[in-house]
């Protein structure tokens, strides 16, 4: 059987991305600000590992106002929700094969 370590995904070594991708999984889309609160992070913190997300285009963004405050909201991709469940599914094999 081919060791599943190599269908391991780099970008979601850290931490916070595998926070964020873990809570959008469960949710069709969250703010920006309930993300930090759920995290517990600072606007810069989580900001950077959500363009990294973005980068890999798995995360859309979308922009709007309430009242005059913008309100930043994220959603899977179709690739992130895919390459999230490859990922998983290969940390399960890892586990079941110890």
């Amino acid at each position: 059987m081919k060791n599943p370590i190599g269908a391991l995904n780099k970008i979601f070594d850290s931490r916070i991305r595998l926070g964020v991708m873990s809570i959008l999984i469960v949710n069709d889309s969250i703010s920006f600000n309930e993300l930090k609160q759920m995290l517990e992070l600072t606007d810069g913190n989580l900001a950077s590992h959500l363009n990294t997300l973005e980068q890999a285009e798995y995360l859309k963004v979308q922009k709007s106002f309430i009242g005059k405050k913008t309100n930043t909201t994220y959603m899977l991709t179709d690739l992130g929700r895919q390459a999230f469940k490859t990922h998983l599914d290969a940390l399960e094999k890892m586990i079941k094969n110890l």
